[in-house]
C-alpha cells in the first residue's frame, strides 16, 4: 500500500469514527460552517468522494443514512486507490493536471481532517487534529499563494455553490497550531 493510500485510509477511519459516533439528536446540530449542520458535513464529505470518482468512471449510490454513505464512499475511494490504473489515471483539476490519487490525497483526504473537526465540533466531540496531520495541512495552507487563497476565499469560484475556505479568523501568533491552522481556513477555534 502506498502512502497516498495508507493516509486516506488512516483519516477515513478516524472520520468514520466520528459520524458512528452522531448520536439521532446531534444530525441537526449546527456546524462550524454557517451554512450546514452535522449532517450536511457529512453529506458534503461523500459528495466530494463522488466528484473524485468521475474521472475513473465510478459513481456512489445514494445510501439511507450517513454513516452508510460514508461507509460506501470510503470502500469506492479506497477501490481506486487500490487499483493501479485507476489510481494513476490523470485528470485535469482546479489545482492542475493530476493523478486520481493525488486529487484524493489533496482534496477528500484533506477534508476528512478538517471537516472531522467540524464533525466533532458540532456533536461534541473529541476536537483534537492528529498531529501529524496538522502539522502537513499547516505546512500545506501556509504555502498556497495568496493570489490562490484569496480564489479559495471567494464564494462560487470553483463553481456554484462552491466555498473552499471562509474569512480568515485572527487568532493570536502564539496559539496552539490547530487554533491558527483553523483560523487561517476560516473556523473559529
Amino acid at each position: 500500500m502506498g502512502e497516498i493510500a495508507e493516509r486516506y485510509r488512516r483519516r477515513a477511519e478516524a472520520f468514520e469514527r466520528k459520524v458512528a459516533a452522531v448520536q439521532p439528536d446531534q444530525w441537526g446540530n449546527q456546524s462550524p460552517c454557517a451554512k450546514w449542520t452535522a449532517r450536511d458535513v457529512v453529506e458534503h464529505v461523500v459528495t466530494m468522494h463522488g466528484t473524485m470518482l468521475t474521472p475513473v468512471a465510478r459513481k456512489l449510490e445514494p445510501a439511507d443514512d450517513p454513516l452508510t454513505a460514508f461507509q460506501e464512499a470510503r470502500a469506492a475511494i479506497e477501490d481506486v486507490l487500490d487499483d493501479p490504473v485507476a489510481a494513476l489515471t490523470e485528470t485535469d483539476t482546479p489545482g492542475g493536471r493530476l493523478t486520481t490519487e493525488q486529487h484524493i490525497d489533496q482534496v477528500v483526504s484533506d477534508d476528512l481532517v478538517l471537516h472531522g473537526w467540524d464533525l466533532a465540533r458540532a456533536t461534541e466531540q473529541d476536537e483534537t487534529i492528529d498531529p501529524v496531520d496538522l502539522e502537513r495541512l499547516w505546512a500545506t495552507a501556509v504555502a498556497i499563494p495568496p493570489e490562490l487563497m484569496a480564489k479559495y476565499r471567494t464564494p462560487g469560484a470553483f463553481g456554484e455553490g462552491i466555498e473552499v475556505y471562509g474569512a480568515e479568523v485572527p487568532v493570536p501568533p502564539d496559539a496552539p497550531l490547530q487554533d491558527r491552522l483553523l483560523g487561517l481556513l476560516g473556523r473559529e477555534p
